[in-house]
């Protein structure tokens, strides 16, 4: 059905096309990123470029193989107060970017296509989306799915690269290095968390934080030794992993018997 059509950018296609060029089993990919500090070493726009360039990736190689998948208009301003107390920090209250991604599914809704991935590249959006994710199911019958990275930690970074670290900072160097100012890199490993036993970001307690609380700031890593070929690695690992599931996200059904 979608062969005709060269561009997989769903604001490229005319309103007079959208019935024949999207179905129901079409996957619209909505990158969700940020606009918020990322250490003197890398620009606000860090998350944004990222799951652009990654949900970018996905869709034209992804259509290349034979897959009705579209990208949409990234999501830049979102739930990014964590960082608050820093310069450049622009964010939507919780509520609002809940209710802009519930107007985008309404929308969604009014097309043929039923299924939408969240490819995300900014953590403080995570739980958000995935209640969101749960409300368009519940509210407009979409089919959606929710994927976040970045999230590999370095060999500095005790298991905690949370943030303007190592892989982060690796990935900026492979896809925008004019942006990365190494020189100005420096490490903020997060000791404290790492040496606790049962609270952290990944244990079997959670804790709330703001990015200040482990750094001036707000790094969460080391990105001293950040790489391009590394980033390059991780790039190229993220686009296959996804990639590899956009067969299951086309035909998934969670069990239900239809009717």
């Amino acid at each position: 059905m979608t062969a005709a059509f060269g561009s997989r950018r769903y604001a490229e296609l005319t309103s007079a096309e959208i019935d024949t060029a999207l179905s129901r089993d079409s996957i619209l990919v909505l990158p969700t990123g940020a606009i918020e500090p990322h250490g003197p070493h890398l620009p606000l726009a860090t998350d944004l470029i990222v799951a652009e360039a990654v949900s970018a990736a996905v869709v034209e190689r992804g259509a290349a193989a034979g897959h009705d998948v579209w990208l949409l208009p990234a999501l830049g301003y979102t739930k990014s107060d964590e960082h608050a107390a820093l310069p450049g920090t622009m964010w939507l209250r919780p509520s609002t970017l809940f209710e802009t991604i519930v107007d985008i599914g309404a929308s969604i809704s009014g097309t043929p296509a039923r299924r939408l991935l969240f490819l995300n590249a900014h953590g403080g959006n995570s739980a958000l989306i995935e209640v969101a994710a749960r409300e368009l199911r519940r509210r407009f019958d979409l089919q959606t799915f929710f994927t976040s990275g970045p999230g590999r930690a370095g060999p500095t970074e005790r298991g905690l690269g949370i943030h303007a670290g190592w892989a982060e900072t690796s990935m900026m160097l492979h896809l925008r290095p004019d942006l990365v100012q190494m020189d100005k890199a420096v490490a903020a490993v997060a000791d404290a968390v790492a040496d606790s036993t049962h609270v952290g970001f990944t244990e079997a307690v959670k804790f709330g934080w703001l990015s200040t609380d482990f750094a001036e700031s707000g790094v969460i890593g080391d990105p001293t030794g950040a790489d391009a070929t590394i980033g390059a690695e991780l790039f190229e690992e993220r686009v296959g992993a996804l990639l590899d599931a956009l067969a299951d996200i086309a035909t998934f059904d969670p069990g239900r018997v239809r009717r």
